[in-house]
């Protein structure tokens, strides 16, 4: 029988410290999303309100990444990719995760919260493919966004919390619900339809910080 000789495959990168901050924003994110899965199982408040503050948590964790990465002149490509798919995650899938768990679960807030996750994943697409072309000369630093940064969803995090802290969840969800054709709609999941709207818009620009 023919010996294979042993070979060292390395599948893990060297990462930099900017590198865990990012992992941390993902962490974030899984986390609301199971408890946003907890609270549909257990009906405790404290699982949605949890899952709620894992959002400006990871904003922080997004914020610091960036931040160290200039600080430290450690920007790469792969970064750059870690770095999107964890705001996917934090930012689109668990918002999303968490307004279902609130109550949006009619046929027409389905849409809306897959075409806002949709936005957000478009928006980062875009940002990534673009970054270099919008960036300043001297500083190789992207100058402005086009349409709104996808952490801004922090924002809609923020409302149901206040819903949930209101007892404003399932049945009680502000604006009430719609029977449209088939389906039910409830007006506040409107809230993400314009979200992702803004996200993929090309005329809106957000100077950067």
């Amino acid at each position: 029988m023919q010996r294979i000789a042993p070979r060292h495959f390395s599948m893990v990168r060297e990462f930099h410290l900017a590198d865990f901050f990012t992992l941390g924003n993902a962490a974030c994110g899984v986390g609301a999303v199971l408890l946003a899965m907890m609270f549909m199982a257990s009906s405790q408040l404290e699982h949605f309100f949890w899952a709620a503050a894992l959002a400006p948590a990871a904003f922080i964790f997004d914020v610091l990444d960036g931040r160290i990465a200039r600080a430290r002149h450690q920007h790469s490509a792969l970064g750059r990719e870690l770095d999107s798919l964890s705001d996917v995650i934090s930012f689109g899938v668990a918002p999303a995760a968490l307004g279902f768990a609130a109550g949006l679960q009619g046929g027409w807030d389905a849409v809306m919260l897959i075409y806002f996750v949709c936005c957000g994943v478009s928006r980062l697409a875009r940002y990534n493919v673009t970054a270099e072309s919008l960036a300043g000369d001297e500083s190789g630093k992207v100058k402005y966004f086009e349409g709104t940064p996808i952490p801004t969803s922090v924002l809609l995090t923020g409302v149901l919390a206040l819903a949930a802290w209101q007892d404003r969840l399932a049945g009680n969800l502000w604006g009430g619900v719609l029977q449209l054709g088939p389906w039910e709609l409830h007006p506040l999941a409107l809230m993400f339809a314009l979200s992702g709207t803004l996200m993929i818009s090309k005329t809106l620009r957000i100077p950067k910080l």
